[in-house]
């Protein structure tokens, strides 16, 4: 059990059986009334985020948020394949769990998949990824107009905004987080 007034960035509980990372907090301390703390939270299983304020002595569970090393093995059409590298079981994911995490994931890479009491809801990819670019324009020379970029289609299908010098057959290192290209591999 966790109250309100121990609450920290990153936390995950159960409020009202729903389970909340917290996102952000601020302890309220007003001139008249009693102190309260603001604040925003999102639903790990549906992703919305509310905001909500607490009395800092309400206590809530903390919910345990399970992250397994699992590699990605393919996709067949709604669903996803994961294999646990360690006891080599398989688990099938359905397309809406998985959103848009693995743009940028090759086949046979390895993810950490989030679940909460055996159901999976999240698909962490590595934080940098190396991906060869498949199709781009060439860039022309005096097109330089400080920080030029233009765009760039990596092997995984993904589309990257990539400098000019770029050209395809390159290998680029991209940050999954912001979907943006960090250097040439």
């Amino acid at each position: 059990m966790v109250s309100a007034g121990d609450f920290k960035n990153g936390l995950t509980v159960n409020i009202e059986g729903t389970v909340y990372q917290i996102l952000d907090f601020q302890h309220v301390k007003p001139g008249k009334g009693a102190a309260f703390v603001r604040t925003k939270l999102k639903d790990i299983m549906n992703g919305g985020a509310v905001e909500k304020t607490f009395r800092p002595s309400e206590k809530f569970e903390t919910a345990h948020i399970e992250r397994k090393d699992m590699q990605y093995l393919y996709a067949d059409g709604d669903l996803f394949h994961f294999m646990d590298t360690e006891n080599y079981e398989q688990i099938a994911v359905d397309a809406e769990s998985v959103g848009d995490a693995l743009k940028f994931v090759k086949e046979n890479e390895n993810v950490k998949v989030a679940s909460y009491q055996g159901k999976v809801f999240s698909i962490e990819p590595p934080i940098t990824v190396e991906l060869k670019v498949i199709e781009t324009e060439p860039g022309f020379k005096g097109d330089t107009a400080q920080g030029a970029t233009k765009p760039a289609i990596v092997e995984t299908g993904a589309q990257v905004m990539v400098p000019l010098f770029v050209e395809e057959g390159d290998m680029l290192k991209i940050d999954t987080r912001t979907s943006e290209y960090l250097s040439r591999a």
